[in-house]
């Protein structure tokens, strides 16, 4: 993965936390773990070329219209202060996080969320602090690739960025077996580059 990375640049990692990314989170997401130490990589070359990296995290409510307890379709995950919803032990956390879901949304992108009943769509921080930065290209990777992963690169570029994901360093939910690969191509359809080690 060869990223020239820049002070125009900015690395998101996307929600790299115990319940998607240890075998034993509520939601984990085969092969999670494996994204860590390539993540990282990332970072410290991010960090070495002066470009910027931002953290998003689902920090859920312990009841939430997200959840299948409450009516939606996800196990329950990431709660807000409990052990799941921290970051994977050995990634290099070095940035602002940009919690998402706090309020009970749904918060599949790292720019914005969504009431699951009203439908109302309400922005994060994350396009204020990219602006201040004076960011243009955006980087993506993380967890999971046909959710977050895949709103977060599509908005970004939605939000005006040119948006990179590094292939290497995501994987997928997969509830079909086929999502994986049909969120990456939709993720192409809609701009973003796709870098492959």
């Amino acid at each position: 993965m060869a990223i020239n990375y820049d002070s125009a640049t900015a690395l998101v990692v996307v929600d790299v936390q115990n319940d998607f990314a240890d075998p034993n989170g509520n939601l984990y997401v085969k092969g999670g773990e494996e994204v860590v130490p390539l993540i990282n990589t990332e970072i410290a070359a991010a960090r070495s070329a002066g470009a910027h990296v931002v953290y998003t995290a689902d920090w859920h409510p312990e009841s939430t219209p997200h959840f299948a307890k409450d009516g939606g379709i996800w196990p329950v995950h990431c709660v807000a202060d409990t052990w799941g919803a921290a970051f994977h032990p050995n990634l290099i956390v070095d940035g602002p996080v940009v919690r998402k879901g706090t309020e009970g949304e749904d918060g599949y992108s790292g720019f914005s969320v969504r009431d699951p009943e009203s439908g109302r769509v309400a922005a994060t921080g994350l396009a204020g602090q990219l602006e201040r930065w004076g960011v243009r290209t955006v980087v993506v990777c993380g967890l999971a690739t046909d959710y977050c992963v895949k709103a977060t690169a599509i908005d970004g570029v939605d939000e005006g960025y040119r948006v990179v994901l590094l292939g290497d360093a995501v994987r997928a939910v997969n509830l079909g077996p086929q999502d994986g690969e049909e969120a990456l191509a939709e993720i192409a359809d809609a701009g973003c580059q796709i870098l492959q080690n």
